[in-house]
């Protein structure tokens, strides 16, 4: 029990130099269960009057479980106390136990072996140490072996190490995924191009959502991973098992991080389909829509996405970002209305205007830009009582404004304005433009919001 306390707190502190030997008991630390010594049946070590009995598998796991701590403690009324590292001199001989009377015992259950340590904290010298004792590559305990836990920390060396010890570059964790999937930062670029070099299957998915490589990289918005990945030869419209392709799940994060758009742009590159559905039938348009990613469905839109496409629900890329507006106004969702409605977005019904108002009433700009869009619309009570007292006190001047056109007609201005915009269509957004206006007017042509309506 003591040695393996050495062995495994000198893994986690990258210490190869104090990894014990337990050459007493005929027991190498790299050595499987099946090459344990099979003269004796357990393992005794003796001091101070107590016995530890472990059997010859045990050693061979290089983990003791809890049951087996259970069971000394019961047969000898002792807890095993180690501390945190082995005493100078005496790194081949089991640590001391100390007395220290019966106690309950509450275990947290986490299998694991000295090369996953030193793979998870990036130990290379520690693993190569382990890996020439004919430490196994690919024993996983825990449910994650330990060239998983390197991928997972970005640690190349460590990866380099364990291909060159033949381990297996497709081997799945206890939740289905390879350590490919588990390259999921920039800096573990190193990690995935030494999988790949050695038989990673770049097309390989994962068992519980069906996704690869590819889809992974586009939840994180890892463009050099991708750009490996296709020159490797992945499928750019793979589906996972929500039928999300990889441009799917892209659209599907905040704007702002970093590589979004760069990644979007490469992924079209390679033909990647714009209107790709999912099992609800949303496209990557509804899903940049409703993240409020301006940039990413200017992108979609301007690649010829359907600006009107319905999802299952109903739903269309307008209604995404009308419905999560509230929550993203940090974000300018009236930049996606504005640029949904310049591409011929079709707009709400006017008597449904009153749900904008319910559900968009803190954000006015998205308020705004939907009512200028249409040339006329009447104005009813029910859209004052829509609108909460304090979103109205906040706001108080565009609201005043705006109730104030109930049972008038919109300005000439206005007029011409909405008159141009049908003349025009979708074409709105490339011909508007090109008119030889102001640029102020042009912006007014455009439903650039002004903070009050006229």
């Amino acid at each position: 029990m003591g040695y393996l306390s050495a062995a495994f707190n000198s893994c986690q502190q990258g210490l190869a130099h104090r990894v014990p030997y337990p050459t007493d008991y005929g027991q190498d630390i790299g050595l499987p269960a099946s090459c344990c010594m099979k003269s004796c049946s357990r393992m005794h070590t003796r001091q101070g009057g107590i016995s530890l009995s472990l059997s010859p598998a045990a050693l061979g796991r290089l983990f003791v479980t809890p049951r087996e701590l259970e069971e000394h403690t019961e047969a000898t009324g002792y807890c095993c106390c180690a501390s945190p590292s082995p005493m100078p001199g005496d790194l081949t001989r089991p640590r001391s136990l100390v007395p220290a009377g019966l106690w309950s015992l509450e275990y947290k259950r986490e299998l694991s072996t000295p090369l996953c340590l030193a793979a998870r904290r990036g130990h290379a010298a520690v693993l190569r140490h382990l890996l020439r004792r004919r430490a196994d590559p690919d024993l996983a305990p825990g449910g994650r072996g330990p060239l998983h836990e390197a991928c997972l920390g970005a640690h190349t060396d460590c990866a380099a190490l364990l291909l060159q010890h033949r381990a297996d570059p497709n081997l799945r964790s206890d939740q289905g995924l390879a350590p490919l999937h588990l390259c999921t930062t920039r800096d573990s670029l190193g990690c995935a191009k030494l999988l790949l070099r050695h038989g990673a299957t770049v097309n390989l998915q994962s068992e519980d959502r069906g996704e690869t490589a590819l889809h992974v990289a586009a939840r994180h918005c890892l463009c050099d991973h991708a750009w490996l990945y296709l020159r490797h030869g992945a499928h750019v419209d793979a589906l996972s098992t929500q039928e999300e392709t990889a441009l799917n799940i892209l659209c599907g994060q905040a704007p702002g991080t970093e590589g979004c758009l760069q990644l979007c742009r490469l992924l079209a590159a390679h033909g990647a389909e714009v209107d790709a559905r999912d099992e609800a039938r949303r496209s990557p348009l509804h899903k940049a829509c409703g993240a409020a990613n301006a940039g990413l469905a200017r992108f979609l839109l301007q690649h010829g996405a359907d600006v009107n496409a319905i999802d299952y629900n109903g739903m269309s890329p307008l209604g995404c970002v009308l419905q999560g507006a509230a929550f993203k106004r940090d974000l300018r969702p009236h930049v996606v209305v504005q640029q949904l409605l310049n591409h011929g977005s079709q707009k709400i019904w006017p008597p449904a205007f009153v749900k904008v108002l319910k559900s968009c009433a803190a954000v006015p700009e998205v308020v705004e830009v939907l009512f200028n869009s249409y040339s006329q619309i009447p104005i009813s009570k029910k859209w004052a009582e829509a609108v909460p007292e304090e979103v109205l006190q906040q706001h108080q001047l565009f609201y005043q404004s705006l109730f104030r056109l109930a049972g008038t007609v919109r300005c000439l201005q206005h007029l011409c304005r909405s008159a141009i915009r049908n003349k025009l269509g979708s074409k709105c957004h490339c011909l508007i433009p090109l008119l030889p206006v102001p640029k102020p007017l042009r912006d007014y042509l455009l439903l650039e919001p002004e903070g009050v309506v006229l």
